[in-house]
């Protein structure tokens, strides 16, 4: 039975509007109590642990909750806005995913076809095997990576940023880009190069988070002959609403983008535009505006905002569709939604093609997060949606996400038994 329509409470003091799906009245006042992920988000920005953010919660296809707070710059003034756009980095994964599921649906290719049948240059892959005295060699692999190990990051690939040698001075010497900064040339060029370097473990064998999701944006653009820019544009984003979704802002849609800040011992300090280097770690936070516009990172490259990104999640939710409009069977979001790594360990959770997938008691939820702090969580039990976007690196330390995502949660049950 569909749950009656729900509400969030608004502080008599508060300026913040809470907006509803297609336009529809803002929800009535009611117990403060319920009030709790505004709280969160408001004592977050009074703290300075983070500059300011964006929060989305909806619940049965209705946005309950849609606010701004704190600062998209603090040093110009500028307050964070409701269409504030935001650096999603591996938020653009599941995306990237999507768009491959689309061309199997289509049978433009299989789960299990080797990346080389589209990039030759993966055929004969090599990988490096330690000796029992430390020391690191290559060796011709056991067998090739498949579309499949790409979706689930077991291909044996990595990050330039993850540390782990020799790959990550392989990497750099290949100048292989992770997607966070300017970079020349395309995507196929650096995904070629990428190619000829020996992978980190056997294909299928183990999980290691990489540049899986780039390789995946290369076949998209190989098997639909059209740029990943295009295909997104064509067959996700024009489809879905989502318009202010890009890998490079239009020059009038920068000013909306909100600065980067990292923690300081006084608060919080503005990043400069870089590039930045800290160890294994290279990023920009302008290579959305500035520099060459050729290099469609499938595995970090969008910037977006709460509301896009929402609809996105809702097709999920809705089992591959919106608002009338389809993209994915419900089989082919079951098999993105389901564990498909077994018992390899991952950490918490499993993965399924291209979401993480917690176990959780009363049901399980799907999401995936960003390196510039943005996450989202979809909640099938609850036919929930959960969208958290902020700008601050680094982030690994701050509560700020899991608070919010706790108090949407905590929320969402009051109000569930208060409707029953």
């Amino acid at each position: 039975m569909r749950r009656p329509p729900w509400r969030i409470g608004l502080p008599s003091s508060s300026f913040a509007l809470i907006l509803c799906c297609c336009g529809a009245p803002a929800p009535e006042v009611r117990d403060e109590a319920v009030a709790s992920p505004r709280a969160v988000l408001e004592e977050a920005v009074q703290e300075r642990l983070i500059p300011g953010a964006v929060g989305l919660i909806a619940v049965d296809e209705e946005v309950v909750f849609r606010e701004a707070f704190g600062w998209k710059d603090i040093e110009a003034q500028e307050p964070m806005a409701e269409d504030t756009i935001f650096r999603i980095a591996s938020m653009t994964k599941p995306i990237t995913s999507t768009a491959v599921m689309m061309l199997v649906e289509e049978g433009r290719l299989d789960l299990d076809d080797p990346v080389s049948r589209f990039i030759p240059e993966f055929e004969h892959p090599n990988v490096v095997v330690s000796g029992s005295n430390g020391d690191q060699s290559v060796a011709p692999a056991r067998g090739e990576i498949t579309i499949r190990h790409l979706l689930t990051h077991t291909a044996g690939l990595s990050y330039r940023f993850s540390g782990i040698e020799p790959l990550t001075s392989l990497y750099a010497e290949a100048d292989i880009s992770d997607g966070l900064s300017q970079t020349e040339g395309t995507i196929g060029q650096s995904m070629r190069r990428l190619a000829t370097l020996p992978l980190l473990h056997e294909p299928g064998t183990a999980w290691k988070y990489g540049l899986s999701t780039d390789v995946l944006g290369y076949v998209v653009e190989v098997v639909s002959r059209e740029t990943l820019e295009q295909f997104f544009r064509e067959r996700v984003f024009e489809p879905l609403g989502m318009k202010d979704t890009y890998f490079f802002l239009p020059e009038d849609k920068v000013s909306r983008l909100a600065s980067v800040y990292r923690p300081a011992r006084d608060g919080l300090r503005k990043l400069t535009e870089g590039p930045i280097r800290e160890g294994p770690v290279l990023f920009s936070t302008s290579y959305h505006y500035r520099g060459p516009r050729t290099y469609f990172s499938g595995g970090a490259g969008l910037v977006s905002t709460v509301d896009d990104y929402y609809r996105f999640c809702q097709m999920i939710l809705n089992g591959g569709e919106l608002e009338g409009v389809r993209l994915m069977r419900q089989d082919t979001v079951d098999s993105m939604t389901t564990n498909q790594v077994g018992d390899l360990n991952v950490g918490a959770g499993k993965v399924g093609f291209g979401f993480s997938i917690e176990s959780r008691e009363e049901s399980p939820a799907w999401g995936w997060g960003g390196f510039f702090f943005t996450r989202f969580w979809i909640e099938p039990g609850e036919e929930a949606v959960g969208i958290f976007m902020s700008q601050l690196w680094p982030n690994q330390r701050s509560p700020v996400d899991e608070a919010f995502r706790g108090a949407a949660d905590e929320w969402i049950r009051a109000n569930q038994t208060r409707a029953e």
